[in-house]
């Protein structure tokens, strides 16, 4: 089971969170069938919407992040909630992409970097709240760096990974860590933080060696006292369900609903982010735009 922990310095001055999303990843490798480089752009994405959903302070909160900088890959999705669970897509999963010069897979390349990251904060009541940055890099954590200072002026460290097998392209280790500057901070406390972000290796190389998520976090926050706030168990949660296709489809017209039925007598939808199928006959499709007739 994968697992995040979210860490406070004893002075208030450094939130640190720190999450393995290892088993998440492979789930969606398995859901969506991604390539290498669609693996690591997805896993990336859906460990900072893990992160970053379990700061909101709502129970049924929810946060949405979108990202497509006009590259191969199209837009990537992950949706967060307040318990860091997270479910998530790659509009063009199959593509795959030389390695860069160094070795490495090249996000960067896949998302692209002419375009916006979207975050949307739901807290269930109101109007979600809905912020966009330039794609800096589109190796996304860059990003999600540049979102929290442009957008919400929060000094922010967003480090992410994703470990693939280069023959098979197998998901293999994966996780992220945040860590933001709290108002009141001194400028002793930054230089600090600052020199150990420098000596920090990558997440995977950290997971690699066994480290657990507390001791990321007390590398990252190295001479600081550290309180641990709160941990979750965090897996891949997909919420769809009939009721809501049935929803989805009440908010047509009575005739196009109908009308949805193929030469089969049946229509289908499909999740785009588990991949399960709801088939419906075209007497329930009659049911439902009666129904949906009566309530207009």
């Amino acid at each position: 089971m994968d697992r995040m922990i979210r860490c406070i310095t004893s002075d208030g001055a450094i939130m640190a969170a720190a999450v393995d999303t290892t088993n998440i990843v492979a789930i969606a490798q398995e859901l969506h069938h991604t390539s290498g480089v669609a693996t690591a752009a997805l896993g990336r994405l859906l460990s900072g919407a893990s992160l970053m959903g379990a700061m909101l302070k709502k129970e049924q909160a929810a946060l949405t992040m979108k990202i497509n900088g006009g590259g191969p890959l199209g837009s990537v999705v992950a949706i967060g909630d307040s318990h860091g669970n997270v479910r998530g897509y790659v509009e063009h999963p199959e593509v795959e992409l030389p390695l860069k010069p160094n070795g490495k897979l090249d996000v960067g390349g896949g998302v692209g970097r002419d375009g916006l990251l979207m975050v949307v904060r739901d807290l269930g009541e109101g109007e979600p709240y809905v912020g966009q940055v330039r794609i800096v890099t589109g190796e996304i954590a860059e990003d999600i760096t540049a979102y929290y200072a442009i957008s919400e002026q929060i000094p922010t460290v967003c480090a992410l990974g994703v470990l693939v097998d280069k023959e098979e392209h197998r998901a293999m280790l994966s996780g992220g860590l945040l860590i933001q500057v709290l108002p009141g901070a001194d400028s002793a406390t930054i230089d600090k933080l600052e020199e150990n972000i420098r000596s920090l290796e990558p997440v995977t190389t950290m997971l690699a060696k066994g480290m657990t998520m507390e001791e990321i976090c007390q590398k990252a926050l190295f001479g600081f006292e550290m309180e641990i706030l709160d941990e979750y168990q965090v897996k891949y949660v997909c919420t769809c369900s009939r009721d809501k296709v049935v929803q989805a489809f009440s908010t047509l017209k009575r005739e196009d609903i109908v009308s949805l039925a193929d030469e089969t007598g049946y229509a289908e939808a499909s999740c785009q982010y588990c991949g399960k199928k709801y088939r419906f006959s075209v007497e329930e499709l009659e049911e439902i735009a009666k129904q949906a007739s009566e309530k207009k």
